[in-house]
């Protein structure tokens, strides 16, 4: 074999490892195996000189583009009509029929059988993808239908879109490009300025002019349409779909076959009784008719298929008025703003107050007292203000505040933020922080809640974490709400959390940007709190999941007076860290399968159970997949334990988790 055969191989393999990984979920061979046949690859096109078009190194690199290129749509791109209430789903399919029976009464030709599909409605970027001869020429967005805006080079960064298909003509086909949750999560967890939301999170990267913020948020798509195909035809929506699958694209596997609107209606609600348990966002379902020949028959309107419409579910994006800017601090001192609005119904909650980030922030969106602003509720409970609307109203500026709101001290800027020194002795930070030192990831004092917290500081001035262990029965007897009994319940619970686990420790101290996660990924690599006291910003750096920023602020933490004398005090006070390897090289029951946690249970936490899992090999995953081996369910499972039936996996109930956990114990 020839080193342009060889080169050729390489590629066939390792787009099938990506189709497997990427769009199956399925991998065929470690992380390690796949970079070894990687670097061959890029070995091989570097001495040859040449790179094939079909090649997966062309996915990475990419030099930021300088604007983005018109794109012309083959077949125009129309929108769905909606509707947000079944009276009008039946209006829809009363038209349609009417259409039909019309057509019936004119024409020889015996139309198909009326039948229906529903489909989820994703809440993302539209995405056209190009393909001729096989190879992926172009990708654009929606635009106004007619053309778009030109994201080949961001497109070559999802993984899961194939570059080559076995289909030779030339087609067009429509998805939607989403951010997982996961992926929203994961990123949130190890860069400073979170994102809000996972659908502006993937329209942002799929429009933003360099490329490779897409491979850093981890965008995904779902394919769904085919807009324009030559050189062949389809009967149903069914059949497009798997003609799709057979062509490697990724298609969703919630999809209902229906015959009238009683089945319509049910595939809708039973869609949104599972909303919560996707691992990303819908905003709706898609009702389509199945047999292209009576879509044929149905037509267009100037905007709309007759012939489909979108079940919208209860919006999640509304206006009201912003009353007022609060401005709060936090733990880590930085002063954040908060929209206090006019009270307004979203999704089925009054929503009165909503995010904001930081002034510019607030600049950006052209925010001002007494304007009307759009809001939107996703995932969480606080919705985000996206910006304003036009009002005849009078509006006023919100202006910077100059000093902290809760102590009186001048505030500094650092970057886009506004921080308040007063770190000792300005109340908020303060709660905030014991709170969080004494949180169940953190030391686990069970009993020390943010209310009590608030009462020692009025009753015996609690300024410092250390003072937590110098506390006496004599000092909780006096907060209002304490007696004999929980006033020593606490402080068996402050004096067992002084052994504690060095990850635990390290999340406690509260340094800037270390989570849960990062915390335990130091303890791993450090094992002793004195290593990583004296680590430097270079081995600090080497840690998985750790940018030179946060290693520069580990390393100023550390070096901090008041810090060193506060881990000394509490040393001297009993606290001792401890690390464990329990990682196990040992195969168990977990190793290498795929776990979801639901509902509560009696004799287990959630984390121990998810702790455990992880160190014996296994994985954790927060939403039910095809890709799921066992669901371990407690009481009120809710959605997730309906999805897991419908998917065929198997219950673990709190009986057999026991039974297994004492196996690796």
């Amino acid at each position: 074999m020839n080193k342009n055969e060889k080169m050729i191989e390489l590629i066939n393999r390792l787009n099938e490892l990506n189709y497997h990984y990427y769009t199956l979920d399925e991998p065929l061979v470690s992380d390690r195996e796949y970079d070894v046949l990687y670097d061959e690859l890029r070995e091989l096109e570097s001495e040859l000189g040449t790179v094939l078009e079909n090649s997966p190194t062309i996915r990475v690199g990419g030099e930021v583009l300088d604007s983005f290129q018109r794109h012309f749509h083959i077949a125009p791109l129309y929108s769905l009509d909606k509707s947000q209430d079944f009276q009008t789903l039946i209006n829809w399919e009363n038209r349609i029929e009417r259409i039909i029976n019309e057509y019936d009464m004119t024409n020889s030709t015996k139309t198909p059988e009326l039948e229906f599909v529903v489909e989820l409605k994703f809440d993302g970027l539209t995405i056209n993808l190009t393909y001729d001869n096989g190879k992926l020429v172009a990708a654009s967005t929606r635009g106004n239908g007619t053309f778009g805006e030109d994201i080949l080079e961001q497109i070559l960064r999802i993984y899961s879109i194939p570059l080559e298909i076995e289909f030779k003509g030339k087609m067009e086909v429509q998805g939607e490009g989403i951010m997982p949750l996961s992926a929203l999560e994961k990123y949130n967890e190890t860069h400073e300025e979170p994102l809000k939301n996972a659908r502006n999170a993937a329209a942002g990267a799929l429009r933003n002019l360099n490329p490779n913020v897409v491979k850093e948020r981890g965008i995904d798509a779902f394919f769904y349409n085919i807009g324009y195909i030559e050189g062949m035809q389809f009967e149903t929506d069914s059949e497009m779909k798997d003609f799709l699958v057979k062509n490697r694209f990724k298609v969703n596997s919630i999809y209902t076959h229906c015959k009238n609107m009683d089945e319509i209606t049910q595939a809708i609600n039973n869609i949104e009784t599972k909303r919560d348990s996707f691992d990303f966002l819908i905003d709706g379902a898609v009702i389509k008719v199945d047999s292209y020949r009576l879509r044929e028959i149905l037509g267009f309107t100037n905007k709309f298929p007759r012939w489909a419409i979108a079940y919208k579910y209860e919006a999640e994006e509304i206006s009201t008025r912003l009353l007022e800017v609060q401005w709060n601090v936090g733990r880590t001192a930085k002063v954040t703003p908060s929209a206090i609005l006019e009270p307004v119904n979203i999704g089925g909650v009054t929503v009165s107050r909503a995010t904001l980030n930081n002034y510019d922030d607030i600049e950006r969106k052209k925010l001002r007292i007494n304007s009307r602003v759009l809001i939107r509720r996703s995932n969480d409970v606080i919705p985000e203000v996206l910006g304003t609307l036009p009002t005849e109203e009078e509006t006023y500026e919100i202006e910077l505040p100059k000093y902290c709101p809760a102590c009186g001290s001048e505030l500094y800027k650092d970057g886009v933020h506004i921080f308040c020194p007063n770190t000792l002795s300005c109340k908020p930070q303060l709660i905030s922080r014991l709170t969080h030192f004494a949180s169940r990831d953190a030391m686990d004092i069970e009993g020390l809640s943010e209310k009590t917290i608030e009462k020692l500081l009025e009753t015996i001035d609690l300024r410092d974490i250390t003072q937590i262990y110098e506390l006496e029965y004599d000092d909780l007897i006096k907060i209002e709400g304490f007696k004999e009994k929980r006033s020593n319940n606490l402080l068996k619970a402050i004096d067992k959390s002084k052994d504690v686990d060095l990850g635990s420790l390290i999340f406690a101290l509260g340094i800037k940007n270390i989570g849960v996660k990062s915390g335990k990924d130091l303890a791993d690599h450090f094992k002793s709190m004195e290593s990583l006291q004296n680590a430097s910003v270079e081995e600090l750096s080497s840690v998985e999941g750790i940018g030179t920023k946060t290693a520069e602020l580990i390393e100023e933490f550390f070096h901090d007076d008041t810090i060193h004398r506060s881990l000394d005090r509490l040393y001297e006070l009993g606290v001792k860290s401890h690390y464990e390897d329990t990682k196990s090289d040992e195969v168990s029951f977990f190793t290498d399968k795929t776990f979801v946690i639901t509902g509560s249970f009696e004799n287990l936490k959630r984390n121990d159970i998810k702790s455990i899992i992880e160190n014996n090999g296994g994985k954790v995953s927060s939403a039910v997949s095809k890709n799921t081996d066992y669901l371990v369910m407690g009481e009120k499972p809710g959605s997730k334990y309906d999805k897991a039936m419908e998917l065929g996996i198997e219950i673990i109930d709190e009986n057999r988790i026991n039974e297994l956990i004492s196996e690796v114990k």
